[in-house]
């Protein structure tokens, strides 16, 4: 079983589309993703600084763009058809659940941009009405560190993995636990602009309620996992729900990674900007193969790791 994953917001560096432009029929595709998202992503995948892509209103549909570009060059024009039923599974981290949906078939490209366009404006909105953000707290007893998270009054908005969790709260509450962080752990703050997966977040659900019978989702073409409780969607409605309901509830990584285990994944790949769900998965999922597919040079690399999955299956029938 191979897995395909899509990174979430923090994973997005200046300049890191440069390489993908050299790729035919790529600066086209990023115009149509620009239109439907309704900004420049092209000049933010670019060229913009680090405090520009920072903003959740340009991260969010930027690094789901880059998820859509990377599976193209990989998959083909159509990367949905390319997919195997039973032989692969999609997941995504947070905002990346919205990448795994359009890759699966669930939304159309049009619609997850849409989707990805009101849930970054409006989780921006209501970053905005309190200064909050989000710290990983590394290491340390997992029972511990959850105890110091709320203690402090945040929430464990990500459980990413055994030795990873991510805190979110307000920033007086996060300079508290770097100040007093949990015994043997590290409390360090992310690139994200706010409480995200926390009640923080509540506004933005109602919003994109509002939205959802506008989009018409589908039942996925292979596995996808919720972020919810690393379960696999029954249904492109339940999808929906799952991805509507992610922005205030916590993200279960780790679930996801048990699921994938035991389904029997035995290979990984990353879509750009990759790295951090390999990193979790080097930790998390023993004996797995891994590849981050951070730039057109790993494009190679990932069909290997494709195609010797797809020769496997195709070899036990």
């Amino acid at each position: 079983m191979l897995a395909i994953v899509c990174p979430g917001q923090g994973s997005q560096s200046p300049g890191f589309l440069s390489p993908w432009l050299e790729l035919p029929g790529v600066q086209e595709q990023l115009a149509s993703l620009s239109e439907a998202a309704g900004i420049d992503l092209l000049t933010h995948g670019t060229l913009s600084d680090a405090e520009t892509i920072k903003d959740t209103a340009v991260a969010q549909p930027l690094i789901v763009a880059a998820g859509l570009i990377t599976a193209q060059a990989l998959l083909g024009e159509d990367a949905t058809a390319a997919l195997v039923p039973g032989t692969m599974v999609v997941a995504g981290h947070s905002v990346g659940e919205i990448t795994a949906a359009a890759l699966t078939g669930t939304l159309s490209n049009s619609d997850a941009m849409a989707f990805v366009r009101e849930r970054a404006n409006r989780m921006a909105e209501a970053a905005a009405v309190t200064p909050t953000g989000m710290a990983a707290v590394v290491g340390g007893d997992p029972e511990e560190v959850i105890a110091a998270i709320e203690a402090a009054g945040l929430t464990p908005a990500n459980m990413n993995s055994k030795g990873q969790t991510v805190a979110a709260g307000t920033l007086d509450q996060i300079a508290a636990l770097v100040a007093a962080p949990p015994t043997k752990a590290r409390v360090i703050p992310l690139q994200v602009a706010g409480a995200f997966h926390t009640h923080h977040m509540a506004p933005a659900v109602s919003a994109l309620q509002a939205l959802a019978p506008s989009l018409t989702p589908h039942t996925p073409k292979v596995a996808l996992l919720s972020n919810y409780d690393g379960a696999v969607v029954p249904s492109g409605e339940a999808a929906l729900a799952s991805l509507i309901a992610q922005v205030s509830r916590p993200v279960r990584w780790d679930k996801c990674m048990e699921t994938m285990s035991i389904m029997g994944v035995t290979g990984l790949i990353e879509l750009a900007p990759a790295g951090t769900l390999t990193g979790l998965a080097k930790r998390g999922m023993s004996g797995v193969a891994t590849i981050a597919v951070k730039t057109p040079e790993d494009l190679q690399a990932a069909r290997e790791v494709l195609a010797a999955h797809l020769s496997s299956e195709a070899g036990s029938l």
